[in-house]
């Protein structure tokens, strides 16, 4: 049979298909990756796989594009798939009754020794050890450097009998080992090709998995540096490392992934130094997941975020998270220079460098200008302003131009070459003065700052006033030099709330205070990678087993750590009892910021002393029901996040009482105006978990003289262990006036032997 070929109708054909594929590929494009939640996994035999095809296909219209659409499933603990999905397929997966919420995928951020024995925790403190090397602590971070010293497995026992998880091999990770003995990565957008493994290159990972359980490590330091034994808070504990960061962040999607792995792993407790804006608590994968967590019983305690000093920039408020501030231990770091004319002053840095000179060139950034500028014999005649007084010398770090600041491309390498360089304000000119291949740098603070950084070759930030006798100094010498020292330990008085750390109120459930506690975030010495350097910069040759890094990164595996070991003693303690226990035993800070406890929550960790609260504030998951439904969620939300085949309304439960409806440690309420009265109830329940029988709590309360506070009853009477009983708490105030937006009190029961502490803090929002 002869084949007649129309050559119009094949062209029209081919162009259609052209033409057809050009627009799939055209909305391809368009689509964005999604993650739809839909609560509780659904049970054993029956595939979440095809239930979430189903979906797509639905809302596509397409089985290949259902197909390719669909990242991932999540289905052992929690059930919810990672898509590719088009706004109008967004919309109609929201409106399903199966679905509770579909939100895009956000990339999160990292929050980023002596540390211990500041919190009362020595290495002698009462263990018990045969509890703690079967407790794993799960750490979702960067990855981990199995090898650092931290991780040794000499003299562990054989990996727990619970222990369901794996150790993922790849790039520059050979295995685990019996302290490390689960380690996952997740990378569902194939981010990163060229590390595909659990392998640390960042270093913040295996920071924050020494802290919490590194093993003991004597004249552990950074190049001398902070020297002394480095150990975690649970060092006999094991660690299973998921890894969910890469050089872009940390995706929503793997953070899912992990969650849902390291539940069915069978870890004790999940540390999460990671965070972002806040969110619903059903459109946040560290809310979803640490629900989840709590449902086994896994407590999950979270950073909370490096916005501070400011306010409402807290993160990881979900009531069921412990929110973790950064507050300093005694220790600063302090680097010292002088100039040629015998001046010594103190900055503030990490500088592992020795000098190599009795003194070096000095030049400022504006004589160091590869530009040509105006200059009255060997001086600047901006800087002849400078002289004059204080108030120009204000004047002047507004006005200089971008050389004196250092900045990148201002500077000549000829200028700078083997000098050090005085650079106006603080942001990082130690990489730029590397690179032209000076021999330091000197840096001015706008403003005092607690926070010190490793720099890449000799560095120091001075304040202002120092920074101005470095001006004159300059300004008044024909060859001017100085020389900067090696960083050293000083004492200082402590603890206080960081200034990074982020403050409350939070901006979700507006009466539940965050953060909860405080726990060390400053300056904090523990293992690092080598696969990273010290700054992780590159050109920076140095590579060292342990790293100082501050951040609410380093102050959440302190707090993860304590929970750990108040568990050991109480197994079967909910994630809730163990956090009332954290917070109501927890240290007041004595040094307070304007910020009070919307900074340090109910106040420094005392891990000794949790182990032994004599009560407790317990929340089951009734509880937190009732609060969600207080909060709006619906009826049909709350089947979901129950799960199962009978179906549950708000109007099943007791309603949630008081103004934040939940049995919260702390008490919280935020007034609805700038000019409201206070008022405001508070119902609560405490559960005895003392060992003595016929224990009687009484109440005392501090408070401001603008606040009325009354307990019901005053006292509370336990004839035996477990036993519960309730008391409310009435707050009365007229309007807050002259400015004041906090006020604070203190509720304390005692029996003599035991103090529970709860903080009670009204809040009066900016007119």
């Amino acid at each position: 049979m002869k084949m007649v070929i129309n050559r119009n109708l094949l062209f029209f054909t081919f162009g259609f298909s052209f033409v057809a594929s050009a627009v799939h590929a055209s909305i391809d494009s368009q689509r964005k990756p999604y993650i739809v939640y839909m609560g509780e996994a659904r049970g054993a035999g029956i595939s979440t796989s095809d239930e979430h095809h189903n979906l797509l296909l639905a809302v596509t219209g397409e089985e290949s594009i259902a197909k390719s659409s669909k990242i991932y499933s999540y289905g052992k603990n929690f059930n919810g798939f990672a898509a590719r999905l088009l706004p109008h397929e967004v919309k109609r997966l929201s409106d399903e009754d199966s679905v509770v919420s579909v939100f895009a995928n956000t990339r999160n951020r990292l929050h980023t020794t002596r540390s211990w024995d500041f919190l009362g925790m020595p290495q002698t403190a009462k263990r018990r050890l045969d509890m703690e090397s079967n407790t794993v602590v799960g750490v979702l971070d960067t990855g981990i450097y199995v090898d650092a010293p931290s991780f040794n497995d000499d003299g562990y026992g054989p990996v727990p009998a619970k222990w369901k998880g794996k150790c993922v091999k790849g790039a520059n990770f050979t295995g685990c080992n019996k302290k490390v003995i689960g380690a996952r990565y997740y990378n569902l957008e194939n981010i990163d090709q060229e590390n595909q493994s659990p392998a640390d290159v960042d270093g913040h990972g295996t920071h924050t998995s020494s802290t919490a359980a590194g093993i003991a490590v004597k004249d552990a330091s950074l190049y001398g540096l902070a020297q002394g034994t480095a150990r975690g808070g649970v060092p006999s504990a094991r660690i299973a490392m998921y890894k969910v960061c890469w050089g872009s962040g940390c995706s929503d999607m793997d953070l899912l992934a992990a969650f849902d792995d390291a539940i069915s792993d069978g870890v004790d407790i999940i540390s999460v130094s990671i965070g972002g804006d806040s969110r619903s608590f059903f459109q946040d994968p560290i809310a979803i997941g640490s629900f989840h967590a709590m449902k086994k019983g896994i407590l999950t305690s979270c950073s909370a975020g490096n916005g501070g000093p400011y306010p409402g920039t807290v993160e990881n408020v979900a009531p069921w998270i412990m929110t973790i501030a950064a507050t300093s231990i005694d220790r600063q770091f302090t680097t010292a220079f002088k100039l040629g004319n015998g001046m010594k002053a103190t900055g503030i840095s990490i500088n592992t460098f020795s000098p190599k000179k009795e003194t070096y060139p000095l030049i400022d950034g504006a004589r160091a200008s590869n530009s040509s500028g105006d200059y009255y014999g060997n001086i600047r005649c901006v800087h002849v302003i400078v002289i004059v007084s204080d108030l120009h010398l204000l004047s002047v770090f507004v006005l200089n131009d971008d050389d004196s600041a250092c900045d990148y491309g201002t500077l000549s390498m000829d200028k700078v070459k083997g000098k050090l360089v005085y650079c106006l304000g603080s942001s990082g000119q130690d990489y730029t003065i590397k690179d032209l291949n000076g021999a330091g740098v000197i840096t001015s603070l706008d403003a005092p700052t607690d926070i010190a950084y490793t720099t890449i070759i000799p560095g120091t930030s001075v304040l202002l006033k120092d920074g101005y006798k470095i001006d004159v100094y300059i300004n008044s010498t024909k060859n001017p030099r100085a020389v900067i020292y090696k960083t050293r330990t000083t004492k200082m008085r402590a603890p206080f709330v960081a200034s990074f750390s982020s403050r409350g109120p939070q901006l979700i459930s507006l009466n539940i205070l965050k953060p909860d506690i405080a726990a060390p975030g400053l300056g904090i010495l523990a293992a690092y990678s080598k696969l990273a350097t010290v700054t992780g910069y590159p050109n920076d040759s140095r590579y060292s087993p342990f790293n100082i890094i501050s951040g609410t990164s380093m102050s959440c595996p302190h707090a993860a750590a304590a929970a750990a070991y108040v568990k050991t003693f109480h197994p079967d303690w909910s994630p809730a009892a163990i956090k009332s226990a954290l917070m109501t035993t927890a240290t007041p800070m004595k040094i307070k910021g304007v910020d009070a406890e919307f900074g340090s929550g109910s106040g420094q960790i005392n891990p000794s002393e949790a182990v032994h609260p004599g009560l407790v504030y317990d929340i089951n998951m009734s509880s937190y029901i009732r609060f969600l439904c207080k909060e709006g969620y619906n009826s049909t939300t709350i089947s979901l996040l129950i799960g199962g085949k009978k179906k549950y309304k708000c109007s099943n439960f007791k309603p949630a009482q008081g103004i934040d409806g939940l049995n919260y440690p702390s008490m919280h309420a935020q007034l609805k105006s700038a000019k409201s009265n206070i008022s405001a109830v508070f119902y609560r329940t405490l559960t005895n978990v003392g060992y003595g029988n016929n224990s009687v709590y009484k109440a005392t309360v501090t408070t401001p003289k603008d606040l009325s506070i009354k307990v019901v009853p005053n006292s509370l009477k336990f004839n035996r262990t477990h036993q519960k009983q309730s008391f409310k708490v009435f707050v009365e105030g007229g309007s807050m006036q002259n400015g004041t937006q906090i006020l604070s009190a203190l509720l304390e029961w005692s029996d003599s032997k035991h103090i529970v502490r709860s903080p009670i803090i009204i809040y009066k929002p900016s007119e």
